[in-house]
């Protein structure tokens, strides 16, 4: 597999060549990630729910992102990296945008940056590619509006916010931005945004019709607790395993079976002959 770049992408898209995309947070399984051949790799403010606990995304800062996206590039070889902006990161200022958003690529180490909204965040993403920084755009539901929406609703399910989505897509494309996240949108709706638009959409709950998919690797791996969206098949459903194993361990370290002797290093007897 080679180098994942924005031209790849495109190329994908004019191919009709699906894109894939999923979330990761550290290094092993951004490696893995990588080892799979996905396409790319976003590091969320996910990561604040499925990481750090959170009940959203809001409270994450950009410190946690630089931390998180500096262990994914790490471990990623080919994938393209693409770090979240959190919320507030990009909300005050055309100047204090365009100075996180290079730290994500400066310190963090991303190939690209995310952030949501549409025709309103349409100055800002152009400031930020404008310093030479590839942009991922996200529209539908975008969870750091939450309080706003009113909770995780699907979105442009009428003609007015249908329309709207529509206009989002272009007015983010004329910006700029190499890709457009859609989250939450029906699929039908999903279809006619990726037929108008020249650059490659990533759909996560908006059908088969977008140009890639993404999901968060916590919910398609079945590792995490919390509430998990419809639009989420589990390719895999790990936490009985891994607790499987956890309890086996706790057992055989309380009866003493491990570590057993081939788990252990030898000392030759002359030398524990010798010892005080």
């Amino acid at each position: 597999m080679s180098k994942i770049t924005t031209a790849v992408l495109k190329d994908k898209k004019n191919k009709n060549e699906k894109i894939t995309m999923l979330t990761a947070y550290d290094y092993s399984l951004a490696g893995m990630v990588d080892a799979a051949g996905i396409d790319m790799i976003l590091v969320g403010d996910s990561l604040g729910m499925v990481v750090l606990g959170y009940e959203s995304t809001l409270p994450v800062t950009m410190e946690d992102m630089i931390h998180h996206t500096k262990a994914v590039v790490r471990g990623a070889k080919n994938s393209m990296v693409v770090g979240d902006m959190p919320f507030l990161s990009y909300h005050i200022s055309r100047e204090e945008s365009v100075r996180n958003a290079g730290r994500l690529i400066q310190e963090g180490g991303a190939h690209a940056v995310k952030l949501e909204g549409g025709q309103e965040r349409v100055d800002t993403v152009k400031a930020i590619i404008d310093a030479q920084i590839p942009v991922v755009a996200h529209i539908g539901l975008t969870p750091q509006s939450v309080n706003q929406f009113g909770g995780f609703k699907v979105q442009g399910k009428d003609l007015e916010t249908a329309n709207k989505l529509i206009a989002d897509a272009k007015a983010l494309e004329a910006a700029g931005a190499f890709s457009i996240v859609l989250e939450c949108v029906p699929a039908m709706l999903a279809k006619r945004i990726t037929e108008e638009v020249g650059i490659p959409t990533i759909g996560i709950g908006a059908g088969q019709y977008c140009d890639g998919q993404v999901l968060v690797i916590n919910d398609m791996l079945g590792m995490f607790t919390g509430h998990i969206p419809k639009f989420v098949k589990k390719f895999a459903n790990l936490q009985p395993l891994i607790i499987e194993a956890l309890t086996a361990y706790k057992n055989e370290v309380e009866k003493g079976t491990f570590p057993s002797e081939e788990y252990a290093f030898a000392i030759s007897d002359e030398v524990l002959d010798k010892l005080y």
